[in-house]
């Protein structure tokens, strides 16, 4: 039998915590702990030393940012760790605060309504449990929006291919989505790389750090 994918679940309201806690365990993940605020996602994370943190930003005692500090501490005591955080607004700087611990990799930034999509949401934490960056794409979308002058010079279809591979997407993936062959991806995306004076990047999750480096400058 293969070995369960043991989570830490933090979320203060209890409908959701049950919810999701019924839903990772339907695909392959055992919550070995879910609690209600940053102290005790701190706790249960040192005690169950788990594979997977998933936390809510807003969380008691202050119900401000205790998820997003609780992650990033963890982070800095294991980097490796696999952590996604929940959102219930877009707000980049937390975005940015979490891709930067560590190295970048095997963390995720989600808005809550992507939890209702559950075959989406089970597959960006696979994502991110398999060394991946996940982003939601509405902080993509206000990114792209901030940064404008750089991208001018993108056609409409390039900055189409940009918002997926700043997703976290795989050119066979983008290639899917857009109902095109993976080499014209492939080309997309050396030009983009090329007119953003970006290094090419063949690791899929490296060119995602790459491109939000870019868009968060």
């Amino acid at each position: 039998m293969p070995q369960l994918t043991r989570v830490v679940l933090a979320e203060d309201g209890v409908l959701l915590r049950e919810g999701l806690t019924g839903v990772l365990s339907r695909f392959g993940f055992e919550v070995v702990a879910a609690v209600g605020d940053g102290p005790a996602l701190l706790a249960a994370a040192a005690e169950h030393r788990p594979d997977l943190v998933i936390t809510d930003i807003r969380m008691p005692p202050g119900n401000t940012d205790e998820g997003l500090r609780a992650a990033v501490t963890l982070r800095r005591e294991r980097p490796g760790l696999a952590v996604v955080v929940l959102s219930q607004y877009v707000q980049e700087e937390y975005a940015g605060a979490l891709l930067d611990t560590g190295d970048g990799l095997r963390v995720g930034y989600l808005l809550k309504d992507r939890v209702v999509d559950v075959q989406d949401f089970v597959a960006a934490l696979r994502t991110v449990l398999g060394g991946g960056t996940v982003v939601d794409p509405e902080v993509v979308r206000r990114l792209l929006r901030r940064t404008r002058d750089p991208l001018a010079a993108l056609s409409a279809r390039e900055r189409e291919v940009l918002a997926l591979v700043a997703e976290g997407h795989s050119n066979s993936a983008i290639a899917a989505r857009l109902f095109v062959t993976e080499a014209a991806v492939g080309k997309h995306v050396g030009s983009i790389l090329a007119k953003l004076d970006l290094p090419p990047a063949e690791d899929t999750n490296r060119r995602v750090l790459a491109v939000l480096a870019y868009l968060r400058g």
